[in-house]
């Protein structure tokens, strides 16, 4: 194993984080030997991008602002396939830059085989948009930024 003076296997992370952009997860975690080793990604398809190590020498790494506290934070109500458009290829609900009231649709959340439409729950600019179509999405996670 490369281990470096911390005990952290890094060679292990690349292989998880590997994994992570072959099976299209947003979230790995796997323990040995008592050491637990998480790996995620946030939710605009970067690599893996947050890497929790928990065990004997407990490393997390600064994360830059957290989206899903941003006050204009549009979070998934469900777990399931976000869509940007009403179909395949057809144009978004909005875009960056678009001026939203309240209960516009943002976006498509397809669970058990229903789409849900996902509402403005505030007026604004959508300043970041932080899924791709098509992505899965988990409850809690953050799909856009109105401001």
């Amino acid at each position: 194993m490369a281990e470096s003076n911390t005990g952290i296997d890094k060679e292990l992370i690349r292989e998880l984080a590997k994994l992570l952009d072959e099976t299209n997860l947003t979230e790995i975690e796997i323990e040995r030997a008592g050491l637990r080793v998480r790996v995620g990604r946030g939710a605009v398809a970067a690599p893996a991008s947050v890497v929790n190590v928990t065990g004997p020498a407990s490393v997390v790494p600064a994360a830059s602002a957290d989206p899903a506290k941003h006050p204009g934070a549009v979070t998934s109500p469900m777990v399931g396939t976000a869509y940007i458009g009403p179909a395949p290829g057809a144009k978004p609900f909005v875009d960056i830059g678009s001026k939203v009231a309240i209960g516009d649709t943002l976006l498509i959340i397809e669970a058990m085989k229903t789409m849900n439409q996902i509402p403005a729950t505030r007026a604004g600019t959508v300043t970041k948009i932080l899924i791709e179509d098509g992505q899965p999405v988990e409850f809690g996670e953050p799909l856009m930024i109105i401001e």
